[in-house]
């Protein structure tokens, strides 16, 4: 895709996040946008970070790794949004500034154990299943508040808040009861004020519904398609890569 098209897209992009923000009385600083990145090549992600976007998201921890060295990566935060396996871990730690998808104490702890080594701390979101699929990574709704409560154990984590993914197959108007969902549980963590938890932070809404997901709250929308054109890998290339989730 040419650098005039990218440029265009964003811009297109930007103008519906602050419609969505004004529509509903919010500050559209309020939200981030993230670009969603995976199978973009390097040579369009560069033109995107020239054109002052600074925040990207990848979904493959291999694909991270191959990647990263030819992005131009000085001015930007790199998060990692997709469903992270125990085994990649440091894969991932190498690279990532941020990760949206704890979903499991597990995989909270092999994070734990690398950043203890390396003496450092990461900032995570908590992954929820708003929509109850059996296709879908994430915590249930019903055991969010249980597993937050278990990782506040594991101080190298920092809880920033929390991630969800609206139906695939949804339209814009349908996903909204999954992000009200996750408003909603984001409200049952504050009541319960755990130690070292912060709930600023609900990552939600993607290129089909990341409209609805501003005006239901989002403080970061993860786009890609619409800023870098239609992919060729069906959604479960990105979202189920048929591991076992308690790995």
């Amino acid at each position: 895709m040419s650098h005039l098209n990218i440029e265009r897209n964003l811009k297109r992009v930007r103008e519906k996040i602050n419609t969505a923000c004004q529509s509903v009385g919010r500050d559209p600083n309020e939200v981030r946008l993230l670009l969603a990145t995976k199978t973009v090549s390097p040579e369009n992600i560069n033109r995107a970070i020239d054109l002052g976007e600074t925040l990207i998201g990848e979904s493959k921890a291999q694909e991270l790794q191959e990647k990263y060295p030819n992005i131009n990566t000085e001015h930007i935060e790199t998060h990692f949004i997709g469903h992270l396996q125990t085994n990649k871990v440091n894969n991932v730690l190498r690279y990532a500034t941020f990760i949206h998808s704890v979903d499991r104490l597990r995989l909270g702890q092999a994070l734990h154990k690398r950043l203890k080594r390396d003496g450092r701390e990461m900032d995570i979101l908590v992954q929820v299943n708003t929509s109850y699929e059996d296709s879908k990574f994430g915590v249930s709704p019903e055991e969010t508040l249980n597993l937050i409560e278990q990782l506040t154990e594991l101080d190298t984590l920092n809880i920033k808040g929390l991630m969800t993914i609206g139906r695939l197959s949804a339209d814009p108007e349908e996903a909204r009861k999954y992000f009200r969902r996750l408003k909603t549980i984001q409200g049952q963590v504050k009541e319960r004020n755990f130690p070292g938890v912060e709930m600023d932070v609900l990552s939600m809404g993607m290129s089909r519904d990341y409209e609805a997901a501003v005006e239901e709250g989002a403080t970061i929308v993860r786009v890609g398609t619409e800023i870098f054109g239609e992919r060729i890998y069906p959604d479960s290339y990105y979202w189920n890569e048929q591991a076992d989730i308690n790995d």
